[in-house]
């Protein structure tokens, strides 16, 4: 990692140097009673004086927007009302992810609170594809359906409403994705992101939109009733906040505005008096013989729930997830609970074999191809799975991905599946290219697509020369620290503290805080090798840290080395007792160390380029140096390793001399290869792969070209 990188990826957001804000940590500390960290991060959310602060901790700044604010929500509750007056049927059709699971739930629920003659539809994701189809609406139509209403889907169905129309089948529109020029001629199209609306607040999920549509309605008959408009928003708050934090927090929408009121109001719920089908969910995710989460957090939602409920409409039908959440009873809900968490399994099985398969193909790829977006495509992956493959690829390697598939194809078209970063709007650069697309839709950095086989290369090319032309500089993967922290700030307190913030999720992050150079004092395995816990030490004080999904493998640095970690604070209970811990984002040696260690690589690298040097510089390495090298490689073979970074060769060797620079070691290895002693690859930077050459012949050390080379290099 250059230094400069390494300043990127450590950029701490609290500016310590400012005295103003240092001012305004004080005062909000002493005002309200908090540690100077949370005081630190609630100046860095904005909210910098007691009063703002004490607003947005208890809500008191938030309140629901009028529904009826949302273009044609008026029409659209008129022609729902007329539905339930003449008793026509409706059926609700729902995408088949977490949002459209928890939007179809909602809406379903509620209109058959009302009496209603209501069914659901979610399409099957490798049958049928995204959004409506002649296909669904022919099936609806011989059901006696009049009236579709689409949650979280329809904005860009055009031909398929119209075809729906001449069916004899209305439609209202109910959609939070990006809007095109021209939107479907229907009854109602309620869309915050339409071009005409005036709405407060575009950022709601599709459940969120559904449940403004039931608090529209909700509203019109409290009305007739005399009673006040906030009362209705509360009734059905009480009803469905749980569903809508779900769906939100799936579907990565910020936390902030209305959305913080609902997902806050829906976990409190879910703690309190949870749905029977998110109770069963909770309790076979545990495991058991074990309890479901005592505290519900957003992340816990974000990474136990939603991934099972999604995991449905990835590997099978979105419709168990739905029926899951339909229950009335924990025995009732507990069949379809394991089945997802079984589907969970398989999605994460098939997961893993496709981003193996895709992180090679990259790999292999020349630099050039994967400049800005990486595309790409193959016959046999699983349409469900590749999105979540893509998000994987734009976190390894930071650049926007799309994958594509074309399983079960029978026309040459593959479905896509993209994700992105800031910096560059996915569902624009599509638009660009949609003279070579099937179909499209999406968010800024999410986004599917249809395209033929054949257009694929010039749809690489074409997005890859947007980015080009859309964006400045290279994309970068920020991850920010709100402030350093050291091992004695991190307190229970605090841990109590930063939990008043919640709930958590895009627009109000989680805090991220940053340990400078501590001591890896041990590194132990856990469940299997899957994780690790780290006991680290700083100025005689130790912590524990676990990083979940990495092994012993995965870590740039070893025990008795000084490094870096970018973390948030949890606390945890074992056998009764209550302790603070760590949980690592991410880790890098230890700035000063990290800098010593690169100036050494650009010396070495400007040598081998034939740059001379001094004898000071401790380079040219003698026959002792060679054969210490030699021994230790041989004891490594011996102890059945092969693998090592080059920076725990050089640490091992000046234990037992001082004098290995970073360059004398890796001519050390070049002169033994070159010997034909052992040969080594180099998979990875500073990564080498050692294959021992077990009968050797004897050589002569003089023998070594590369030797003689750098004798006469040195001045």
């Amino acid at each position: 990692m250059e230094p400069s990188a390494q300043q990127s990826k450590w950029r701490v957001l609290f500016d310590s140097a400012n005295a103003e804000l240092n001012l305004a940590v004080s005062h909000l500390s002493s005002s309200l009673k908090i540690t100077s960290t949370t005081a630190k991060l609630l100046c860095l959310r904005g909210y910098s004086t007691p009063e703002t602060a004490q607003r947005f901790l208890h809500f008191s700044d938030l309140m629901p927007h009028d529904p009826f604010l949302m273009k044609d929500m008026d029409r659209a509750v008129a022609r729902l009302q007329r539905a339930l007056d003449q008793k026509e049927r409706i059926a609700v059709f729902g995408d088949y992810d977490v949002d459209g699971a928890t939007a179809t739930s909602l809406l379903y629920l509620y209109l058959s609170e009302k009496g209603a003659d209501v069914g659901y539809y979610i399409p099957s994701r490798s049958k049928e594809g995204y959004g409506l189809s002649a296909y669904a609406i022919d099936l609806l139509k011989s059901k006696g359906v009049s009236l579709i209403v689409t949650v979280d889907t329809g904005i860009t169905s055009i031909e398929e409403i119209a075809y729906a129309k001449r069916k004899g089948i209305e439609t209202i529109v109910t959609d939070h994705h990006a809007c095109r020029p021209e939107i479907p001629e229907c009854c109602a199209v309620v869309n915050p992101h339409r071009a005409d609306d005036t709405y407060p607040f575009c950022e709601l999920a599709g459940v969120g939109v559904a449940f403004k549509l039931a608090c529209a309605m909700e509203i019109k008959q409290f009305e007739k009733e005399g009673k006040e408009p906030l009362e209705a928003v509360m009734k059905i708050s009480n009803a469905y906040a749980d569903l809508v934090a779900v769906g939100t927090i799936a579907d990565v929408m910020p936390v902030i505005d209305e959305n913080r009121l609902l997902v806050a109001k829906g976990i409190a719920d879910m703690e309190s008096n949870c749905r029977p089908g998110l109770q069963a969910l909770m309790e076979a995710a545990a495991g058991p013989g074990r309890t479901k989460q005592r505290k519900i957090t957003s992340a816990y939602i974000g990474f136990v729930i939603a991934p099972r409920i999604n995991a449905a409409g990835r590997v099978a039908e979105a419709g168990i997830a739905v029926e899951l959440l339909l229950a009335k009873t924990l025995s009732g809900a507990t069949h379809y609970a394991n089945q997802l968490c079984d589907l969970n399994l398989a999605r994460q099985t098939e997961e893993t074999q496709i981003a193996e398969e895709a992180f090679r193909m990259i790999e292999e790829m020349p630099k050039e191809e994967r400049s800005r977006v990486i595309v790409l495509d193959n016959d046999n992956w699983h349409t469900g799975i590749i999105g979540i493959v893509a998000s994987r690829i734009t976190e390894r390697y930071g650049l926007p991905c799309i994958l594509i598939s074309y399983d079960g194809s029978e026309d040459g078209s593959g479905k896509g599946s993209g994700r992105s970063i800031k910096g560059l709007n996915l569902v624009n650069a599509l638009a660009e290219c949609k003279d070579l697309l099937l179909r499209y839709g999406g968010h800024e950095l999410a986004a599917g697509l249809s395209v033929r086989k054949k257009d694929v290369p010039a749809l690489r090319r074409r997005l890859n020369d947007y980015a080009e032309t859309h964006t400045e500089g290279d994309f970068c993967l920020q991850k920010d620290a709100d402030c350093t922290l050291e091992i004695g700030e991190m307190t229970l307190r605090l841990v109590e503290e930063i939990r008043l913030l919640e709930p958590y999720g895009n627009g109000n992050p989680t805090p991220n805080f940053l340990l400078q150079k501590a001591k890896v004092t041990r590194i132990t395995p856990m469940s299997g090798g899957k994780h690790i816990r780290l006991q680290l030490e700083k100025d005689g004080l130790s912590m524990v840290a676990v990083w979940f999904g990495k092994g012993i493998t995965d870590l740039p640095f070893e025990e008795g080395e000084y490094a870096d970690f970018l973390f948030r604070l949890d606390a945890n209970e074992f056998n009764g007792t209550v302790r603070v811990q760590m949980l690592l984002q991410d880790a890098a040696y230890a700035e000063e160390e990290e800098l010593v260690f690169l100036s050494e690589r650009a010396r070495y690298e400007a040598v081998a380029a034939g740059e001379s040097f001094s004898a000071s510089e401790q380079i040219l390495p003698d026959r002792k140096d060679l054969a210490a090298v030699y021994q230790y490689l041989r004891k490594e073979h011996e102890n059945g390793k092969s693998c090592f970074p080059v920076r725990r060769l050089q640490r091992a060797l000046n234990q037992i001399e001082s004098g290995f620079t970073y360059a004398k070691i890796r001519f050390c290895l070049q002169i033994l290869q070159e010997l034909n002693l052992c040969a080594f690859s180099e998979p990875g930077r500073d990564y080498f792969v050692m294959e021992w050459n077990p009968n050797p012949e004897k050589t002569d050390l003089e023998q070594s070209q590369l030797l003689q080379k750098l004798r006469q290099s040195q001045q």
